[in-house]
């Protein structure tokens, strides 16, 4: 967050069925191919999703449908591009991942936050936080549409099913539910907490974790109730969590906490006290490799980029940028090679090597880079942020 957002203090869709394809086919046609002894198949006797949600295709990972260039139909001719939110300049840049260059630079609302995959993956919205609006930009065509009025939104999020929008109103001290495609307020369920700014879902989609960066709080959501079902304090003074992330077992989550340095590991399921991870200074975002893996947590305020691996559970690698900078959200390349992230306070964006870690390129953009999208990812349909695919 720039300081000017903590002095705040105190998305139409196509079939579920053509977005639950991926290259390799529909989901029916692939479930009945496999054996009964095939996790995709037996999950589904077990695991009762949300009401119209996507089928979970593995128990065990959550992101199954993110492999590499595993695209679904809607966004394989879609260009590949990199959409930069310029929070101080009010602008996009758009970057061509091949050439490492600017292309293009949209003219956006005031204070874009994020750029956000809509769930049926057809759509980008610009969070204008400060100008109270969404602006689509359309990934075929790179073209920006006229701004739908919509107020604080400082993130935004899908329900797994697709039915609504979830606005992260931080300001408003509100979670406001809203129809995916016509963007009208359905609900709006008030916070309890100062700062609501990143979330996650669970295996199920039936509940989802958010974080409350300004007060140092977590809140447990009903999907479906859209209903707040729990809150607690993180155990550390000062504490501002960031970013959310399950594991691939769709259970535990990840928060990244910038001033505790590191991350909170909590089970969903129970919502217990959480335990602790540090990681680096200004720990912020956090992504997760396309073979579930790995999870590359940027820490904004040393300028690294620390590697967790989720089978061994613990800390693996530490990659430094050369010179320094501000890394912190972004998102990793279709085949999985690259990691994007914006340099906050460095007007830059960084393209990391994932195999190494080596810097690959650094990139001017506006001021303020914020949420950064790479596009389009694998993944049958988006649960917002900047990429959360399932």
């Amino acid at each position: 967050m720039p300081p000017t957002t903590l002095a705040r203090v105190l998305i139409a869709g196509a079939a579920l069925t053509a977005l639950a394809a991926c290259s390799g086919g529909s989901p029916t046609k692939d479930h009945a191919s496999k054996s009964p002894s095939d996790p995709a198949t037996s999950q589904q006797k077990t695991v009762q999703g949300l009401e119209g949600m996507p089928p979970v295709l593995d128990v065990k990972d959550v992101y199954a449908a993110d492999r590499p260039d595993q695209l679904s139909p809607v966004v394989k001719d879609f260009p590949s591009l990199v959409y930069v939110p310029n929070t101080n300049s009010n602008t996009v840049s758009v970057i061509d991942p091949k050439t490492y260059k600017v292309v293009r630079t949209i003219p956006v609302g005031v204070q874009p936050q994020h750029v956000v995959p809509s769930w049926d993956l057809k759509t980008l919205w610009v969070n204008n936080d400060k100008g109270n609006s969404l602006t689509p930009i359309d990934p075929k065509t790179g073209k920006a549409g006229k701004a739908v009025d919509v107020h604080d939104p400082y993130n935004l999020y899908f329900t797994p099913n697709g039915k609504y929008a979830i606005v992260m109103a931080s300001l408003d001290r509100q979670l406001v539910f809203r129809d995916a495609h016509t963007m009208k307020v359905a609900k709006s369920e008030p916070a309890t907490c100062y700062g609501v700014n990143h979330a996650d879902f669970s295996l199920d989609g039936r509940y989802f974790i958010v974080s409350c960066e300004f007060s140092g709080e977590l809140l447990k959501v009903d999907t479906e109730k859209m209903k707040v079902i729990g809150k607690q304090k993180l155990p550390f003074h000062g504490a501002m969590p960031q970013d959310v992330k399950v594991a691939p077992d769709g259970k535990r989550f990840y928060i990244a906490d910038m001033m505790a340095h590191g991350l909170w590991i909590v089970d969903g399921d129970s919502f217990g006290k959480p335990t602790f991870l540090p990681t680096g200074k200004g720990a912020h975002g956090l992504y997760v490799s396309r073979d579930s893996r790995e999870m590359y947590i940027s820490n904004r305020g040393e300028g690294t980029i620390s590697v967790f691996d989720f089978p061994k559970n613990r800390l693996v690698k530490k990659w430094r940028l050369p010179g320094g900078g501000s890394p912190d959200m972004g998102g990793v390349s279709s085949d999985g090679k690259v990691l994007w992230l914006s340099g906050r306070y460095n007007s830059e964006v960084y393209a990391i090597d994932t195999s190494s870690g080596k810097q690959l390129a650094r990139i001017k953009v506006g001021s303020g880079p914020h949420g950064l999208a790479v596009y389009p990812q694998p993944g049958r349909y988006s649960l917002g942020h900047t990429g959360i695919f399932r």
